[in-house]
């Protein structure tokens, strides 16, 4: 699904905190109000944090849906039982079976997908235009378009705030949702902030670990350019590197996935020129990693990481140890004073102004921040202590 107005259950992740900034009286967060509002009826809600009880609450929210009782139930008013039910999130994954299709072409849409990831309606919860002169110098309306924190093939809790002239993007505001900090390391960058605590993590763990991360930003991506197809094998192959597959089978499957998408004209035709950022630009915004390294557009980036994916499938069995002077992850150099995906989120303005909107989520899938890097607080002493 690519929004609210495609699912009717809302199943939330995690402890629903207290009262706080962005909260309402009852401890709920802004943005789960309204994206409970843009979900249409009939539909439900369950709060999980358990995993022993993760069952319970999605039987408990298929019989409300069955029952219709929360078809005219706000978010504010919304504190039942369901919060008693609790489940354990982890990286979510697509199974373990490769897709069955095998489509020669690329079947490419577009990749312009739905953008009601978060409420901010005016009338019957649509927005209204201003107006304000353009480029050149004509009174154009002026809509202003939110995209995220929930959406399919998205940096989960990022909000991009678009005010749009036509179909051009003129303004960008970067409005991560608030969370609260956390001591345990983002997923794609544990392996390395575990070496920088003088833990023994071997290179081919932290390879698993890299090759994994890209295969997963990849399929947002092929998925955003609409290239389903491949977006479903990028994250089967995801699937079997974080499941343990050895070098070999991780080779033997993105080889080929990764010859294909370098030879793809459609791609290349899509992505090329979209999101440029050089990398005299980047070093200065403190980007560092792929982007840096890309030195330029939103095709450029993809190829990095399918170069890197590459590599890292071949190194999965090394079993010598990571080096602790290697921070390194994903997104970046991880022993900065600023994590990698908050100078990719400072990017992201310049990148998007002066664009077409429907291609401003290829250029946000070809950065992918990974915004867990925001609210990690380290351990005295260790990488990444940034306020």
């Amino acid at each position: 699904m690519s929004g609210p107005a495609e699912t009717d259950l809302l199943v939330i992740v995690g402890d629903r905190g207290g009262e706080g900034e962005g909260r309402d009286e009852g401890g709920e967060s802004d943005w789960v109000a309204g994206l409970w509002q843009s979900i249409p009826a009939p539909k439900a809600r369950v709060w999980v944090t358990d995993p022993e009880r993760a069952g319970d609450a999605l039987d408990s929210g298929l019989a409300d849906l069955k029952r219709g009782e929360h078809e005219n139930h706000h978010a504010h008013d919304e504190h039942d039982e369901h919060h008693e039910h609790h489940e354990h999130h982890e990286h979510q994954q697509d199974g373990g079976t490769a897709p069955h299709s095998d489509h020669s072409g690329h079947d490419m849409h577009g990749g312009h997908h739905g953008h009601a990831g978060h409420a901010m309606g005016l009338v019957e919860g649509l927005p209204m235009a201003d107006r304000a002169d353009d480029r050149d110098g004509l009174r154009l309306d002026v809509l202003h378009v939110p995209l995220g924190p929930v959406l399919a093939d998205w940096p989960a809790g990022l909000i991009l705030r678009l005010a749009l002239q036509g179909d051009i993007v003129e303004e960008v505001t970067v409005e991560p949702v608030t969370a609260p900090p956390s001591p345990h390391p983002p997923f794609w960058d544990e392996p390395w902030l575990r070496a920088s605590r003088a833990e023994h993590i071997s290179r081919g763990d932290a390879a698993r670990r890299l090759c994994a991360a890209h295969l997963d930003s990849l399929g947002r991506f092929f998925a955003v350019a609409g290239w389903d197809d491949m977006a479903a094998r990028i994250r089967h192959v995801r699937d079997r590197a974080l499941a343990g597959a050895t070098a070999a089978e991780l080779t033997s499957l993105v080889s080929p996935l990764i010859r294909r998408a370098q030879r793809s004209r459609t791609l290349r035709w899509l992505t090329t020129g979209l999101g440029t950022l050089p990398a005299e630009q980047a070093h200065q915004r403190g980007v560092t990693g792929p982007a840096l390294v890309a030195d330029g557009d939103a095709y450029s980036r993809m190829l990095v990481w399918l170069e890197a994916v590459g590599r890292s499938a071949a190194a999965c069995d090394v079993t010598e140890a990571l080096d602790t002077a290697e921070v390194v992850g994903p997104r970046g150099r991880l022993d900065t004073p600023v994590p990698p995906s908050r100078a990719l989120l400072d990017s992201l303005p310049r990148l998007l102004g002066g664009t077409e909107f429907a291609c401003a989520r290829i250029i946000v899938a070809s950065l992918d921040p990974d915004l867990d890097e925001l609210t990690h607080v380290p351990a005295p002493g260790t990488v990444h202590s940034h306020g």
